[in-house]
C-alpha cells in the first residue's frame, strides 16, 4: 500500500504541470488556457451531453478517457494542431513522445491501474468504440467553443477554415452534430461581425 500511494503521488506531481502547460487557445479574459482547463470542460461537456446521446454510454469509462487523454502532455508537452498542419513531420515526433510518456505512466502505476490508463489512452487514440468517438468529438468541439469565447484577434487565419472542419468528428451522432452546428454557427457569426467573408472561407474549405 505504501509503495502504491507513493507512485500515485509521483504521477499527481507530474500531472500538476498540466495546470500551467499552455495551449494555443485563449480565454475570454485574454490569457492562454491550460491543458487542465481544457480537460475539465471536456469532462463537463460529457456529463451535460450524456443524457442526449443516441446510444447509452459507459459514462465512467468516458470520463476516465477524457481525463487521461492529455495526461501524457505533462511529459510530452502540448503540440498545437496548427503546428502539425504547418509541419506534418511534427506529428510523428508528437506520437513518439506521447508513446513514451504513456508507457512511463503504465510502468509508474504498474501496481495499481497503469494498464487500464494505458488501454484507455489508446482507446481514445484509435476511436474504435462509441465512447472513444464521443470523447474525440468533445475534444474537437471544446477547442472551437473556446475559440468562440476568445477575442478574434487571437485567431490565426487558418482557424477561420477550421471552424468548418468538424463534421467528420460528429456525423455518427445527431446530438453531437447539433452541438457542432450551434458552435459552428456562433463561430461564423463572430467572424462575420468582424468583417470576415465567411462565404469565401466556407467555399475554400468545402472546395
Amino acid at each position: 500500500m505504501e509503495r502504491q500511494i507513493t507512485s500515485i503521488l509521483k504521477v499527481l506531481t507530474l500531472a500538476e504541470r498540466l495546470k500551467f502547460e499552455l495551449r494555443h487557445s485563449y480565454t475570454s479574459s485574454g490569457r492562454q488556457e491550460s491543458v487542465a482547463e481544457h480537460t475539465w470542460r471536456m469532462s463537463l461537456m460529457a456529463v451535460l451531453i450524456e443524457p442526449l446521446l443516441k446510444q447509452k454510454v459507459d459514462t465512467v469509462r468516458l470520463l476516465k478517457m477524457i481525463i487521461i487523454h492529455d495526461l501524457v502532455e505533462a511529459e510530452a508537452r502540448d503540440v498545437s494542431a496548427l503546428d502539425v498542419l504547418r509541419n506534418p513531420s511534427i506529428k510523428i515526433q508528437k506520437i513518439e513522445r506521447e508513446k513514451q510518456a504513456i508507457e512511463n505512466l503504465r510502468v509508474a502505476l504498474e501496481d495499481t491501474n497503469g494498464q487500464e490508463i494505458y488501454d484507455l489512452f489508446y482507446e481514445f487514440e484509435n476511436k474504435d468504440t462509441y465512447e472513444a468517438k464521443v470523447a474525440n468529438a468533445l475534444d474537437k468541439l471544446e477547442v472551437q467553443l473556446q475559440h468562440n469565447h476568445a477575442d478574434l484577434s487571437t485567431w490565426e487565419e487558418i482557424e477561420y477554415d477550421m471552424c468548418y472542419m468538424m463534421d467528420k468528428h460528429v456525423l455518427f451522432d445527431e446530438t453531437l452534430f447539433e452541438l457542432k452546428k450551434q458552435i459552428e454557427d456562433a463561430a461564423e457569426q463572430k467572424m462575420r461581425l468582424a468583417g470576415v467573408d465567411t462565404d469565401m472561407v466556407r467555399k475554400r474549405v468545402m472546395g
